[in-house]
């Protein structure tokens, strides 16, 4: 027997960038009438929070104090993405190409992470039925979700998609330091590439986008039969 229809659901999905896995994550709570929580989006407004200060990045304790300063909203309704910090909705500016290449900065602070992972635990606290994505949900923020998956997909699969989701704007060596560089860097601290004990994972590679939510779907079912 399934817990999807339980009143409380904990989903964590992880993976590497490119993998789909906002996309598909949002779709997933759909489908569960879950909320959506973006713990990158989180990142990224530090990134742009810090950068707009004129913070030094290589300044560890300045954006552990930063992280622990902001004024953090976001939003997890699947189909209305909003983020703001300070007041400021950098909903889009976060998804620029010089914070993709900066949010490591913050992704690599032991604790800048430590207090985004107590906010994020907060956020799903709050939530009875939640899918909640990033690098580190099904292993620190979530471990004991219902279910937990690492969604992944090759490296020249993942270089496509997110060149087909910036429009071509970027070549392919800003691309390279978008999607690989940063998940080298990310990578010292945390493990998304490979899935612990009791996570699940689902390689997209070779299938489309409703092909992926429905073997995720199925991953879920799986883990939460009893």
């Amino acid at each position: 027997m399934s817990t999807l229809n339980n009143d409380t659901l904990v989903i964590a999905i992880d993976g590497p960038s490119g993998s789909g896995k906002s996309s598909v994550s949002k779709a997933v709570a759909r489908e569960l009438g879950a909320v959506y929580l973006d713990t990158g989006a989180m990142y990224r407004a530090i990134t742009y929070s810090v950068l707009d200060a004129g913070t030094d990045l290589t300044d560890a304790h300045a954006i552990a104090q930063a992280v622990r300063d902001a004024q953090l909203q976001i939003s997890v309704d699947p189909d209305a993405e909003l983020v703001k910090i300070g007041g400021v909705d950098v909903t889009q500016a976060i998804r620029e190409p010089r914070i993709s290449e900066q949010v490591s900065a913050v992704a690599t602070n032991l604790d800048a992470r430590a207090e985004l992972v107590r906010r994020q635990q907060e956020i799903i606290k709050a939530n009875t039925r939640i899918v909640a994505e990033g690098r580190d949900i099904t292993t620190v923020v979530a471990p004991d979700a219902d279910a937990r998956i690492l969604l992944t997909a090759s490296e020249e699969a993942r270089l496509r998609r997110r060149g087909l989701q910036l429009g071509g704007s970027q070549n392919d060596s800003q691309l390279a330091n978008q999607v690989l560089a940063r998940d080298a860097k990310d990578s010292t601290v945390v493990n998304f590439t490979q899935a612990a004990d009791g996570v699940m994972t689902v390689d997209s590679s070779d299938l489309d986008f409703e092909q992926t939510i429905a073997a995720v779907l199925d991953a879920i079912n799986t883990a939460t039969k009893n």
